[in-house]
C-alpha cells in the first residue's frame, strides 16, 4: 500500500513516495522542483514510479499551483487529498483564533514534531522553528496544545526588503559574526540574529508558561544556516513536514477502519 507524501512550499514542490502510510516507513522514491517546473512530473520522474495507492499533501502556495500539482497526477487513479488546519488532530489541539487560517505546513510540522518529542520519552513542550522564504516560531505545551507563534520575514525577504527601501543597497551576501565591519556581513549578521533573538525570546514565554524546559527542534531548507547562531542547542529534522503527513495518514486510516 504505497502513499505519496507532497509538501509544496512557496519556492519549491517537495515529494517522498513510501511503502506504506506510516512513520519509520521505508522510502522508496523522493524529489524535489521548483514551481516553475513542477508541469513536468507527470511526464517525466513520477511517470516512472508505480503508482501510490493513497495520497496527502501539504500546500501553502495556493489554489492554481493545486490544481497544477493536481494535473500532474491526472495519470494516476489515486485521489488527491490536502491538509487543512483543524480544531485537533493526532494529538495535537489548535489553539488558533481561527483553527483553518492556520498554515497546512505549520500544523503538520507541529504534529510531526510532537510524534517526535513523544518517541523520546514523557510528554514536554516543543518549541518548533520552520526556516524558509518565511520563518516560524511555534509554542506547543506538554499536553499537546499549540498555544501559538511568531511569523518573521526569512534572510531573502528581509534582504530584499532593505534594497528596496534603502538607496543605493545592493551588497552581496555576507558573513555571520559578532561585530560586523562591512556592510554585507552587517547584512547577513542582521537578519540571522533577528531570527535568532526571535527564537529565544519565544524559548522564554514557553518556559514560563510551562514551568518545564522546551525541546528545540528546527525544520526547513534555510535552517542549517541558522543552526550556529542559535542560543540554544536544536536538533535540525528536514523531513518534519512528511514526518507530520505520515502521522496523519497514519491516524485517518486507523480511525476509517473503525467504522
Amino acid at each position: 500500500m504505497t502513499f505519496l507524501a507532497i509538501d509544496v512550499g512557496n519556492t519549491r514542490l517537495k515529494w517522498t513516495l513510501y511503502e506504506r502510510p506510516a512513520p519509520e516507513a521505508q522510502v522508496l522514491a523522493h524529489g524535489a522542483e521548483f514551481l516553475e517546473q513542477i508541469d513536468r512530473l507527470g511526464e517525466g520522474v513520477w511517470a516512472s514510479q508505480p503508482e501510490p495507492t493513497t495520497m496527502l499533501g501539504c500546500i501553502v502556495a495556493g489554489q492554481a499551483v493545486k490544481h497544477r500539482v493536481q494535473e500532474q497526477m491526472e495519470g494516476w487513479s489515486v485521489e488527491p487529498r490536502w491538509v487543512v488546519a483543524s480544531e485537533a488532530e493526532a494529538g495535537l489541539t489548535n489553539g488558533y483564533d481561527y483553527p483553518s487560517r492556520l498554515g497546512a505546513d505549520r500544523w503538520v510540522a507541529m504534529i510531526g514534531a510532537r510524534h517526535h518529542m513523544l518517541r523520546r520519552g514523557p510528554p514536554r513542550p516543543i518549541l518548533l522553528v520552520m526556516v524558509g522564504t518565511a520563518v516560524t516560531v511555534e509554542a506547543i505545551d506538554q499536553h499537546g496544545r499549540y498555544l501559538g507563534g511568531l511569523i518573521l520575514p526569512g534572510h531573502g525577504i528581509m534582504l530584499r526588503a532593505l534594497e528596496s527601501g534603502t538607496a543605493g543597497l545592493h551588497v552581496p551576501t555576507g558573513d555571520v559574526c559578532e561585530f560586523p565591519t562591512n556592510t554585507s556581513d552587517g547584512l547577513t549578521s542582521g537578519g540571522t540574529f533577528a531570527i535568532a533573538g526571535a527564537c529565544e525570546r519565544m524559548f522564554q514565554h514557553l518556559f514560563k508558561r510551562c514551568a518545564a524546559e522546551p525541546l528545540c527542534l528546527m525544520t526547513g531548507g534555510a535552517g542549517w544556516k541558522m543552526l550556529p547562531a542559535m542560543t540554544r542547542p536544536f536538533e535540525l529534522i528536514e523531513s518534519m513536514i512528511f514526518d507530520g503527513l505520515l502521522v496523519i495518514a497514519r491516524e485517518r486510516s486507523e480511525m476509517a477502519s473503525r467504522f
